[in-house]
């Protein structure tokens, strides 16, 4: 079980990496491909937008083929469209190529905690997502180190390196024994969007994805604005990885013995204020250390939704690959409205507006934390 969960945050760790990648080298992208605000959030949008196409075909290969092979299967995209990023020479080919590595990421993702769900005991399923999600998110802010990389060492070296992970990964993905599903005769994937409590777990995931996809196309945009160079960004950027990949596991254990409903309400505290305030600093330091304060809360959050999701769809006997399927619909969609529209409202309006309304979610859900979350562990 052990080499399961740490292949699977591997996978998902380099993954996330690729994505998040992007925000270092943005300012560098803006000015090399004369990129407006409103492209920009297209670009940082193409990955979550692909994600969100690959979602239930992610969740059908999983329940078809199996979560072993949809991972390679993903592994495989994911290789190919970074080294394709890597080499892009145009707006559209970079475009193109995020949205290829959000579909194997899609796979990878989906399939990759649909073998968790399967194989982990439900009494500590939470603590192996914990270090699941805890390696995603380390990823996902870990990426712009890998950015700070490709800036001096360059694009096309630095992300085919990264790109070529996929290929050892896959290996080793093959050499773990097949996963037995817990239903042979599951549920259809329709009964989790009938089901209340699942929806809920659900929006645990769609929300801090779009309070994130507001934060990663303003942020790195702000920071520049304010003289941080792209080490300083990266650097941002990784302290946040930090603390919510240590933090991660720990919430998973909380969640498994004592609930989640006291974790969703002081996260979605916590990120709501940070989120707030994010367009007042004007310091590289106030900055990042508010982005910091946001990101730790936010990150509490897809912890629990993702135990939450996997109980649901047991106890609805609907097979894992296709609960992570559709709520990964609420990560990629949350995501990409998320850079869109704040990409386009912080170009017209100013980037209080993105930011107040994501707050406003996050307070909405802090007083409505106790019908949405069990009072006890699942």
């Amino acid at each position: 079980m052990r080499r399961l969960v740490a292949l699977i945050g591997a996978i998902v760790l380099v993954d996330t990496s690729l994505y998040a990648a992007l925000a270092p080298l943005l300012p560098t992208l803006e000015r090399e491909f004369d990129l407006s605000k409103a492209q920009s959030g297209v670009l940082i949008a193409s990955y979550a937008i692909g994600t969100f196409a690959g979602a239930l075909p992610g969740g059908w290969a999983a329940a078809r083929y199996g979560p072993r092979a949809t991972v390679v299967g993903g592994l495989a995209l994911m290789t190919v469209s970074g080294i394709w990023f890597a080499l892009a020479d145009s707006t559209v080919g970079l475009d193109l190529a995020r949205f290829a590595q959000g579909v194997g990421g899609a796979l990878s993702w989906t399939a990759g905690l649909a073998w968790i769900g399967h194989a982990a005991p439900r009494e500590r399923r939470g603590e192996a997502l914990g270090f699941v999600i805890g390696a995603a998110i380390f990823g996902g802010q870990f990426g712009p180190v890998i950015g700070v990389a490709a800036e001096h060492a360059g694009r096309d070296v630095v992300f085919s390196a990264v790109a070529a992970l996929g290929i050892a990964l896959a290996a080793l993905a093959l050499t773990q024994p097949r996963p037995v599903p817990v239903h042979e005769d599951a549920a259809s994937p329709a009964t989790l969007l009938r089901d209340r409590p699942w929806l809920a777990a659900a929006w645990l995931t769609f929300l801090p994805s779009v309070a994130f996809g507001v934060a990663e196309t303003l942020v790195p945009l702000r920071l520049d604005e304010v003289g941080a160079s792209a080490l300083g960004i990266g650097a941002a950027f990784l302290v946040a990885a930090l603390a919510e990949a240590t933090l991660s596991p720990i919430v998973g254990r909380i969640a498994d013995r004592r609930g989640a409903r006291a974790i969703v309400r002081g996260g979605t505290l916590l990120a709501g204020t940070a989120v707030a305030l994010l367009a007042v600093p004007v310091t590289p330091i106030a900055v990042s250390a508010v982005f910091v304060l946001g990101a730790i809360g936010l990150g509490a959050l897809w912890v629990p939704s993702g135990t939450l999701v996997s109980h649901r769809a047991e106890t609805l006997r609907v097979d894992q690959g296709w609960a992570f399927a559709v709520n990964n619909l609420g990560w990629s969609g949350g995501v990409a409205l998320g850079a869109l529209a704040g990409g386009a409202l912080g170009q017209l309006v100013g980037d209080g507006v993105p930011y107040g309304l994501a707050a406003v979610m996050l307070f909405g859900t802090a007083l409505l934390a106790s019908r949405l979350v069990p009072a006890r562990a699942v």
